[in-house]
């Protein structure tokens, strides 16, 4: 039976928009590389090789074979073992090290952005020469650590930022040679200090990616670290550090992954060994350029709040080897370059090399790409 047409159809129900789902911001990805290299300390023989005449230096020829390799990554540090005072306070060697200026502006050229002044020889020449160092590497634009002019910069953490990671530096000694630092000047140094060197990390994590810290420490000419590095890495690790640094046994020692008390992984290379310096020890002139890629991922969720995710990738290793004939014509070379005629068993040498800094670290890889003219 039909309905009567005179009944009342009821309207529709208006119909509910729906809200539009919210996407996720699509997650940001940057990326950028540093290197490092070890001790670069001068003695006389070094210094007296690069004098060019009218006391003026020249070093850039020592670092011409390795300048391609430093200026590869976006950031470069170096361990200025023996300080740039400048000559006008006379250059001196072991034990009381004092180098030119000209050395700075060597680095410089070779592709070097921060230096760590943190080491046993940073007071040997005194307060002049801590003034007149800072000073330099001011001029220079290269960013140095570990060391201070003043209270109020001491309080600092410096920062460099790259493809819009930022970078923060520290650098810490286990002492300075029995050198007192001046009454009422202790900012001029620092020491290894857990509790400074918690604190130091934790404002270095509010401010930025990633967190390097350079550390001298260490028994010289030992190729292994010992339980005390290893412990003092531990720590580091703890805190909150993404990247050690080591030096100071003048000597290389492995590389080796640690996973801090909240999950992270900090690397850590116990020892850098020399990278340019007049000592003749065996080993002592085997060093090399450490090289990292950084990863920052910023990751949204459905409210927009943002996570940063920093991951340290890819650790790659050029042994270097320091050249010269009758303490004369210094040069840093590429190991993997060298002949038996030049170096004795130098493949053999080469690959114990690799196997030793790789040994903690089996993932690393060994540079041996050729610079393009």
């Amino acid at each position: 039976m039909e309905a009567p047409s005179n009944v009342p159809v009821p309207p529709n129900p208006p119909m509910e928009e729906e809200e539009p789902e919210v996407q996720p911001k699509e997650p940001e990805i940057y990326t950028a590389s540093i290197s490092a290299v070890g001790d670069v300390l001068l003695h006389k023989p070094v210094y007296d090789d690069a004098y060019i005449g009218n006391n003026r230096y020249d070093f850039s020829k020592m670092f011409q074979q390795v300048k391609p390799y430093l200026e590869s990554t976006d950031l470069t540090i170096a361990n200025s073992e023996s300080i740039i005072g400048g000559k006008e306070i006379g250059l001196s060697t072991y034990p009381t090290f004092n180098s030119p200026f000209e050395l700075g502006d060597a680095l410089k050229d070779a592709g070097v952005d921060v230096v760590n002044m943190a080491n046993n020889h940073v007071l040997d020449r005194g307060e002049r020469a801590i003034l007149n160092a800072t000073n330099h590497w001011n001029e220079l634009g290269i960013t140095y650590v570990g060391c201070a002019a003043t209270k109020e910069e001491a309080a600092q953490i410096k920062t460099i930022t790259k493809n819009n990671i930022v970078f923060s530096f520290l650098g810490y000694t286990y002492g300075t040679n029995g050198i007192p630092v001046p009454k009422g000047k202790e900012y001029y140094v620092n020491y290894i200090d857990l509790d400074k060197m918690k604190s130091d990390i934790e404002k270095a994590k509010e401010m930025s990616d990633v967190v390097v810290v350079n550390i001298h420490m260490g028994n010289e000419y030992q190729r292994q670290f010992n339980q005390y590095q290893d412990q003092i890495a531990q720590h580091l690790a703890d805190f909150g550090a993404d990247i050690v640094f080591a030096h100071h046994p003048h000597v290389l020692q492995p590389a080796k992954w640690y996973t801090g008390e909240k999950g992270n992984q900090t690397f850590v290379i116990h020892s850098l060994g020399n990278f340019l310096s007049g000592q003749d020890l065996p080993f002592t002139r085997i060093g090399g350029i450490i090289q990292l890629d950084v990863k920052k991922t910023v990751l949204y969720d459905e409210e927009g709040n943002e996570k940063t995710l920093v991951e340290i990738l890819n650790p790659q290793f050029l042994p270097t080897y320091v050249t010269f004939q009758n303490w004369r014509n210094y040069e840093i070379v590429p190991l993997y370059r060298l002949t038996n005629e030049e170096l004795p068993n130098a493949y053999g040498i080469y690959e114990e090399i690799k196997s030793h800094m790789s040994q903690y670290v089996p993932e690393m890889t060994f540079i041996e790409w050729e610079p393009v003219n």
